[in-house]
């Protein structure tokens, strides 16, 4: 995939992820609808394979699952270069990618994060501290629910991915009742799509 992006496109991409990044309440995976309906919907500047591929590199490697964000970033800077074929300077725009997309949705979550846990924590036993924690656990259930619909197949046909959503619905069942590890069940996971039945 080639794509060209002008510096106001690099500006769009970089205030799109620091708008986000207020809005990753839950964590960076709850914004996956919104990267999705952004960069591939609309800009175009990533394909469906590229999104989903990120998401499931991120999720089974270890550490945060904001890598996602890192590796959709490296994609754009890929797109932008023309791919691997144009060497080092493809190399050197993935990465600016990744610099974009990371700082953006970094900076200022992180810095909300300090500010209101050091706030939050000083009044903890304040009605409001209490019902905004409680008030914030279905919005992060909801996006979560959001980023999984999104990753479940074809839309247009779900009857044809039947296999797929009853994989979904197991994988979903497992996590919230039992304690298996995740690696786990992407390895399952990975082993039904190499065999071809998912």
């Amino acid at each position: 995939m080639s794509i060209a992006l002008t510096l106001a496109d690099w500006g769009s991409l970089f205030l799109h992820f620091i708008s986000l990044s207020l809005l990753a309440v839950g964590g960076a995976m709850t914004t996956a609808p919104d990267i999705h309906r952004y960069l591939v919907d609309e800009t175009q500047w990533l394909s469906e394979a590229q999104f989903t591929s990120s998401i499931a590199l991120a999720q089974g490697a270890p550490g945060p699952n904001v890598m996602y964000i890192a590796l959709i970033g490296w994609y754009v800077g890929l797109n932008a270069a023309g791919g691997l074929g144009a060497g080092w300077p493809a190399v050197a725009m993935a990465l600016w990618g990744v610099l974009i997309t990371m700082v953006g949705i970094m900076i200022p979550s992180c810095t909300l994060t300090f500010v209101a846990t050091q706030w939050a924590h000083r009044n903890r036993e304040m009605l409001a501290v209490k019902a905004f924690k409680s008030g914030m656990a279905p919005i992060v259930i909801a996006l979560l629910i959001a980023t999984g619909w999104l990753l479940t197949g074809d839309h247009e046909n779900p009857g044809r991915d039947w296999p797929l959503w009853a994989l979904t619905a197991a994988t979903t069942l497992i996590v919230w009742k039992t304690k298996t590890h995740m690696l786990v069940l992407l390895g399952f996971g990975a082993l039904l799509g190499g065999l071809g039945w998912i």
